[in-house]
């Protein structure tokens, strides 16, 4: 089985492992890409991409991923106000990155709607070969319900690029949480954009004053927006959800749910949402011991992640082929 991973990231060319907190964290960070830390800390960004595109190029599971950065915050001028070191990517180093691995990266573009010329950049990078968009809204601190958007939305409709919208909790940046919700869904939906709500809507810590509510996989305590999204992927023929950094605790609860909601699972793509660490031991999905234990010796990262989701999802649910249904064909050969 070979699938396509609908949602990864490429870091920043200025990210690095300078702070006090990166220093402590880089041998964990190593791990999880399969590299060397050092290599890591000399030339971050250069080890970062090639041992992506060896980790996909060797992935029993993984033909291809779908790549994006983030755009950065602007305000209402369009002028840059905020850009992260590790996560704002650039574009144009996307694409240089896809054009460098063909056989493993297919190329997103990120295009913050508040910029003056937005429209303009959306027709510039599909033609150099991206065929969907990835919106960090909450980051941004974008109102998506605005009608001023509108025109942004029918320009990704009239082109047929997939919108991925994160919805759910965000902890590697900056975030405005109300813009976090499944409501922000709304108005890319009704203009008829094909929508991918990432993560779907998990993650929050909303219980306060009863903690271990947040990790308990009584349905009772999960999100209101995951059920908001389990309705609403019945009820949008254009919305779909993605499965990325659901191996989280605060989300992989609710796999053992999700595994039951047979009804959607037309409608959920396989994502990663790689680089985020994630954990198979001490972790909240109910695997047995034995499973976690086979599990978190697999290597590579990207295999390690679809085997976990595995004991949720066989080899035959839809999951690891919906992307099928809203990629453009010309980047997807050789994936069965």
């Amino acid at each position: 089985m070979k699938t396509v991973d609908i949602h990864t990231h490429l870091l920043s060319r200025e990210f690095r492992f300078d702070r006090l907190f990166d220093k402590l964290v880089v041998r964990f960070f190593a791990r999880n890409l399969g590299v060397d830390p050092a290599h890591l800390r000399q030339a971050p960004w250069e080890t970062y991409v090639q041992a992506m595109a060896k980790a996909v190029g060797e992935s029993r599971f993984i033909g291809k991923t779908c790549l994006f950065g983030v755009d950065a915050r602007v305000d209402g001028k369009g002028r840059e106000i905020h850009r992260d070191k590790t996560v704002c990517a650039h574009n144009t180093d996307v694409i240089e990155v896809a054009n460098r691995y063909p056989e493993q990266f297919i190329p997103f573009f990120s295009i913050n709607p508040l910029r003056p010329d937005a429209l303009d950049l959306i027709d510039e990078y599909t033609e150099k070969g991206c065929v969907g968009a990835k919106f960090l809204q909450n980051y941004w601190h974008v109102d998506l319900n605005r009608e001023s958007l509108i025109p942004y939305y029918e320009k990704l409709r009239d082109l047929g690029l997939p919108l991925i919208i994160h919805i759910g909790s965000e902890y590697a940046i900056e975030s405005e949480k109300r813009f976090e919700g499944s409501d922000m869904l709304r108005l890319p939906l009704q203009t008829g954009v094909t929508v991918i709500a990432a993560h779907m809507g998990l993650g929050q810590i909303g219980h306060w004053r009863a903690p271990w509510r947040n990790l308990s996989k009584n349905p009772a305590w999960f999100d209101r927006d995951y059920f908001h999204i389990l309705e609403m992927l019945e009820t949008y023929d254009n919305l779909y959800g993605d499965l990325s950094a659901m191996l989280i605790p605060l989300r992989a609860r609710a796999l053992g749910h999700l595994a039951c909601q047979k009804q959607i699972h037309h409608k959920i793509l396989f994502g990663t949402d790689y680089p985020v660490p994630f954990t198979i031991r001490f972790n909240t999905h109910g695997m047995s011991r034995l499973e976690t234990a086979r599990i978190a010796n697999i290597a590579n990262p990207f295999d390690r992640y679809a085997t976990a989701l595995l004991q949720f999802f066989p080899e035959d649910n839809p999951l690891y082929t919906n992307y099928q249904r809203i990629l453009m064909t010309r980047h997807l050969h050789a994936q069965e």
